[in-house]
């Protein structure tokens, strides 16, 4: 079995604080054996790392759009923020990426309504039915309801933009993650749907306080 994160943060994010030494210990220990790099708005890190490591790290962005935001992974280059979901959306296929619907419903983040899933639903490959961080707000049943009843496969992830708490939340599945596979591994994958604790659902906050203490 493959233990997968399709959502975390390194220090390249405004809130994150994961470095490359985390994400090459977090590998080599066995505590995840697939990482998605999920900067905002940003990929020059996890196209870095994904060079030096190579394919258990995937190079994703969470990618702010007009409605929320939306997830872009095995991308080759960065996307801009600011477009509608369906130019995001074109945007990740331009690149034969994969559309991962990150912490939907969500008010306390910038989760996608669920008028705009439903119009851009036929478009989803993935939808994050457990998100690690879910402490206030937590839409995850209905999450899995809603991937339920569109067919669409779910995943759990961290969403982590730090060490600690990191490795809870996982997608664990029968083959390697790769571009070609993950949907229908993530069809039949079993969940690790635990919180990664107090600290780690506060690490923005208190990573935008230490990044940018006069503000």
């Amino acid at each position: 079995m493959n233990k997968v994160d399709l959502h975390s943060h390194s220090y390249a994010s405004s809130d994150g604080s994961l470095t490359a030494a985390d994400y090459k210990q977090a590998l080599k220990s066995g505590m995840l054996d697939f990482i998605a790099v999920t900067d905002h708005n940003e990929v020059s890190f996890a196209l870095k790392l994904h060079a030096e490591i190579g394919g258990q790290i995937i190079v994703g962005e969470e990618i702010m759009t007009t409605q929320g935001e939306i997830i872009g992974l095995f991308l080759r280059e960065r996307i801009a923020p600011q477009l509608s979901p369906e130019e995001t959306i074109q945007k990740i296929r331009n690149q034969n990426g994969l559309v991962y619907i990150p912490h939907p419903f969500e008010n306390v983040r910038s989760g996608l309504s669920e008028n705009t899933l439903n119009r851009i639903a036929k478009d989803i490959d993935i939808v994050e039915v457990y998100n690690g961080r879910a402490y206030f707000g937590n839409k995850s049943k209905r999450a899995q309801a809603w991937a339920k009843e569109h067919r669409i496969p779910g995943a759990a992830s961290s969403d982590a933009h730090g060490r600690v708490g990191w490795g809870k939340t996982y997608s664990n599945i029968s083959a390697p993650a790769t571009r070609i596979i993950l949907v229908e591994l993530l069809a039949s994958a079993e969940l690790s749907e635990r919180l990664v604790g107090i600290r780690g659902t506060l690490y923005p906050t208190l990573n935008r306080i230490r990044k940018h203490p006069s503000l």
